[in-house]
């Protein structure tokens, strides 16, 4: 279950939800600051990456092009990386549902 962290996600996070989420980086991490949301979205799903974003265009992709890769969109704005910590630890096991079981959804929406 790893994540691929959206630009605006803090890169920090990474090494708070390493243990639950094993595998996960940051786009920083991968060179992939510069990037379009096209080749971030490929990147993902030539590597086996869920995208975990706040950005309605992930959203956009999933309902056009499916899964892989499946996207977690956060909403409510820009949260903390601390919220953003405690969102992943509250709801593991509905987004691991969602990452491992679940076959037709694209996309979690969480709060």
């Amino acid at each position: 279950m790893k994540l691929l962290l959206d630009q605006n996600i803090s890169f920090r996070l990474v090494d708070r939800i390493v243990g639950q989420y094993p595998g996960s980086a940051q786009v920083r991490h991968l060179n992939l600051e510069n990037s379009s949301d096209l080749g971030i979205w490929k990147f993902a799903k030539e590597n086996k990456f869920s995208i975990l974003t706040f950005d309605t265009v992930f959203l956009e992709f999933a309902n056009i092009f499916g899964h892989p890769p499946k996207v977690i969109w956060l909403r409510g704005g820009n949260a903390s990386t601390s919220t953003i910590e405690k969102i992943l630890g509250n709801r593991f096991e509905i987004i691991q549902d969602f990452l491992v079981k679940n076959k037709k959804l694209s996309c979690l929406t969480l709060r």
